[in-house]
This record gives structure tokens, C-alpha cells and sequence, in this order.
């Protein structure tokens, strides 16, 4: 779970071309990739912990906390909140259903935060849907004090209650979760309590769609998790997707601006469009927020041609969204990275072979950034709720994806995070030579041994 030392990283980088040398075109990147369709990137330094039966034994949970724990049939676990009467909380958990798992189209995760007498203060859920197909899905909820409501504003103990919706005929095996707690500091002054008007009103948002960025992909590999997600911004990016797996990308979307999504999933050559071959909802395209809550989905019917899915028109982000009705439009409550999880059905094997298949995702972040709202504070983690530097040179490929901080560095590898890691998933993608990358391993690895030998 620590770095890796140079000199592995070269190993590692020489055995992974001699490994791929003769499996044809993309090789050198496959050996970097999650060998598991069913990995999810963990954070790195979740703390394990075990949910409770009853609130009186529940484990309490810090703002910026990331955690792990698991969660059985039919099971509900309780967490606890210590909270002020300012500040906003948001807990997600997200759900992962283990290898071999069988899940129906209402299967799902459901989270609320009650307070002390039961009552609840929000809750959501979300579900596999139509694909049938486990991957990993995230629901939130939160206590606001920023509303118009009376209920759950006061300071003192709350209480996360986590719960698995099963069906009968479901697996029985435990699904891993993994848990975020992100703090949200009040405003200096109240806000309106108003949201955007709807689309078509005199004083509505933009909804009409830009049009669809053409010319060609830059290959950026997807992220295995949210912790890993591949920072994108605007711009056409390509990967391979194979079924069962899901991708991750996180793109940075400041005040004011709205953000445009489409998915794009290439021909198979397999029995395309005869016969009556074909997987409906083969791909699902999901948005969550920068505290991880869900915002909306699209999927897609796949017959083997090539075939598109994009998000519908979104409203710009604003403080005032949370005020609005349906996920599309108080989930776009605030600045920050917003993650795109891609997900490709475990039935595409049975009906048009294990893949790879392309997948282009078309991103456009359009408007002006705005100033943000005058917070009293910092949220916690910092710039949770914010667009920095460093994000947007992330986003367009310029920073170093092999920095420490959690989320930067994007690959499919098992969570560890280590910089040797992110290093080599930048030099597969990048398309050098099996003999230009032996060369530089074998050259840094005699650098290394000289200098080694003259400190001796």
C-alpha cells in the first residue's frame, strides 16, 4: 500500500512490455489494467469499521473521513454524526456487489440521517436498474440547515442509516461499501430559498444542448473507483471497456457552468443489427456529484452498431439548485468534481463476445466561472466544493497524474495508489514502443546499479 521503490517500478514497467509483447495492439496497456471486471478502487487509508444493529452501539464518523465496511442480505447498519447547527453534512455510501453476484433491476443501496426521535432528515436511494448487471452504485443523504424546514437543525447526534435493497433470488453474499462523510460550512448571510426556474420559463436556464465535439480521441484510461477517477475536462477521450467492468472519470465543473456528457460505444462487427441480437441497457453512463450524490443516468440499446447515450441538458451549478425538485436539479448544488461512472453489462459477453469494446466520451463544460458563495469556512476536506489549478490542468492533462493526493492518480489497478503505478498507466497509454520502453527501463536500472556502486 506504500510507494514502490524505483527500482521496482522499472521491473515492473519492463515485465508488463514483455508480457504484453506478443498479445497484439493495446497490449502494454491491458498489463496495467485490473485483470478483476468487478475491481473497485478503494480509497487509500479508509479506516475498516463495523456497522451497527442499533444505534446505541453505532460508530461514530469524522467530516473528511473515508471508511470501509461491509454490508450483508437484507442488512441495515447504523452510523453516527456529531453535528453543529450551521453546517451542512453529506453521507454516501456506495455499494459493491462481490464477483459472481446476481442481482435483479431493484436491487440497490438506500442511505438517510435521521436524528435522535427517528425522524429523518433526507434520504436516497439508488438501484442496478434495467441491466441487472452488479457494479458499484452510490446513494447519499444529508442534514441541511439551510432550509425552509424546522426539522433536524439544532446541534447534537445524528444517525446514518445504511440499508440493502434486496430481491427475492438476489445473491447472499456480502457487498463491500465504501463510506463518505463531507462537511459543507454555512453562508455568511441566508441565501433565497428559490431554485432556477424550470426549462421554457421566462427566466430559465439554458437547456438546449451544444453540439457534439468531433475530431479525434485522446486515450485516457478510466479510473477503477472514486478515490481514482480519471480527471477529464473538455474534450473527446477514449478507453476500451470490457463487460462487467466499470470506468471512472471525474470532471471538474466550477459555479455557473453547466456540463454536457455523451457516452459513445463502437461496433462490434458481431452480428451487427441482424437477427435481433441485442442487449438493451448494455451501457450505463452515471453522474454523481462532488459529495458523491447521485444526479442522473443514461443508458443504452446496443445491437452490435455502433450506438450513443447522452445526459440530458443540465441546470449550470448554483447554491439555489438544492432548493429544486428531482436529483437532475438539486443535485447540482455545488462547484467541484463531478464523476461520470461507466458501466458495461455483463450480458454483452453472452451476446456479442468478452470484448474489448470502444468507448469515446464526448465532454463539454460550458459558461463562465462564477464567484462562490461567501461560506463562513472551509468544507471538509478542503475544496470539496471548489475548482482549483491543479484540477483544471488535471482535466486538460498537464498536471503529473502521479501526485499523492487522493483521486489524482487514475488507473485500473487495485487501489494502491503508488506512483510507480500511475507512472506506467500513463506511459501505456501514451502508445511507446515495446523497444523504446525496454530500452528506458533497462537504461534507468543501470543508472540506479552505478550509482548504488559509487556510494559504496
Amino acid at each position: 500500500m506504500g510507494r514502490r521503490t524505483v527500482r521496482g517500478a522499472v521491473v515492473a514497467a519492463v515485465l508488463c512490455v514483455v508480457v504484453g509483447a506478443g498479445v497484439g495492439p493495446g497490449a502494454g496497456f491491458e498489463a496495467v489494467a485490473a485483470p478483476d471486471a468487478y475491481a473497485y478502487d478503494f480509497a487509500d487509508g479508509a479506516r475498516t469499521v463495523e456497522g451497527a444493529a442499533s444505534t446505541a452501539d453505532a460508530v461514530g464518523l469524522e467530516p473528511g473521513g473515508v471508511y470501509r465496511s461491509t454490508l450483508p442480505v437484507n442488512g441495515q447498519l447504523y452510523f453516527r454524526l456529531a453535528l453543529d447547527a450551521t453546517s451542512n453534512a453529506y453521507v454516501s455510501a456506495t455499494a459493491v456487489p462481490r464477483q459472481g453476484a446476481t442481482v435483479a433491476s431493484t436491487d440497490g443501496v438506500k442511505v438517510s440521517v435521521q436524528d435522535t426521535d427517528a425522524r429523518s432528515c433526507s434520504y436516497d436511494s439508488t438501484r442496478f436498474g434495467p441491466s441487472r448487471s452488479p457494479h458499484p452504485v452510490a446513494a447519499w443523504a444529508s442534514r441541511v440547515t439551510d432550509g425552509e424546514t424546522t426539522a433536524c437543525q439544532s446541534a447534537g447526534t445524528y444517525y446514518v442509516v445504511v440499508e440493502r435493497i434486496d430481491s427475492p433470488g438476489s445473491s447472499s453474499d456480502d457487498w463491500d461499501i465504501e463510506l463518505t462523510y463531507v462537511s459543507e460550512p454555512g453562508l455568511v448571510n441566508k441565501s433565497s430559498t428559490e431554485a432556477p426556474e424550470s426549462p421554457g420559463s421566462d427566466e430559465s436556464w439554458d437547456s438546449a444542448s451544444p453540439d457534439p465535439l468531433t475530431g479525434d480521441a485522446v486515450r485516457r484510461p478510466g479510473g477503477a473507483g472514486f478515490a481514482t477517477a480519471t480527471p477529464v475536462g473538455k474534450g473527446v477521450w477514449r478507453d476500451d471497456i470490457t463487460p462487467g467492468r466499470t470506468l471512472f472519470y471525474r470532471v471538474p465543473v466550477d459555479w455557473g457552468q453547466h456540463l454536457y456528457a455523451v457516452a459513445e460505444l463502437g461496433s462490434s462487427g458481431v452480428g451487427a443489427g441482424g437477427g435481433g441480437r441485442h442487449v438493451s441497457s448494455a451501457l450505463v453512463m452515471s453522474l454523481y456529484n462532488p459529495a458523491r450524490g447521485y444526479v442522473d443516468d443514461e443508458s443504452l440499446l446496443y445491437d452490435g452498431r455502433q450506438t450513443s447515450a447522452a445526459l440530458d441538458p443540465l441546470p449550470p451549478v448554483a447554491y439555489a439548485n438544492r432548493y429544486g425538485s428531482g436529483d437532475r436539479v438539486s443535485g447540482m448544488r455545488f462547484a467541484g468534481s463531478y464523476y461520470l461512472v461507466v458501466h458495461l453489462g455483463e450480458q454483452m459477453t453472452q451476446r456479442f463476445g468478452p470484448g474489448p469494446y470502444g468507448l469515446t466520451l464526448r465532454v463539454q463544460v460550458t459558461g463562465a466561472a462564477q464567484d462562490a458563495p461567501a461560506y463562513l469556512g472551509q468544507s471538509v476536506p478542503r475544496d470539496t466544493f471548489a475548482v482549483t489549478d491543479r484540477d483544471r490542468e488535471a482535466a486538460a492533462g498537464w498536471a503529473d497524474v502521479t501526485g499523492e493526493d487522493q483521486g489524482v492518480a487514475a488507473g485500473h489497478g487495485g487501489g494502491s495508489g503508488g506512483n510507480g503505478d500511475a507512472a506506467m498507466r500513463v506511459v501505456a497509454a501514451s502508445g511507446i514502443g515495446t523497444g523504446s520502453l525496454l530500452v528506458l527501463g533497462l537504461g534507468l536500472w543501470t543508472v540506479i546499479a552505478r550509482r548504488r556502486a559509487g556510494r559504496a
